[in-house]
């Protein structure tokens, strides 16, 4: 197999795609929603 610039750049693509949607997936999974619920609550709290 023979490895040049632009097939790295492709799978470099490739790797951070698949990367930038599990972290999409993640986030607007259910089972995180309370813990997100309550940082967003977090600015607005007073000692």
């Amino acid at each position: 197999m023979d490895f040049d610039i632009n097939t790295l750049r492709s799978l470099a693509t490739v790797v951070s795609f698949v990367t930038f949607i599990g972290i999409v997936v993640w986030a607007y999974s259910g089972r995180n929603a309370a813990d997100f619920e309550t940082a967003a609550r977090l600015p607005f709290e007073q000692d």
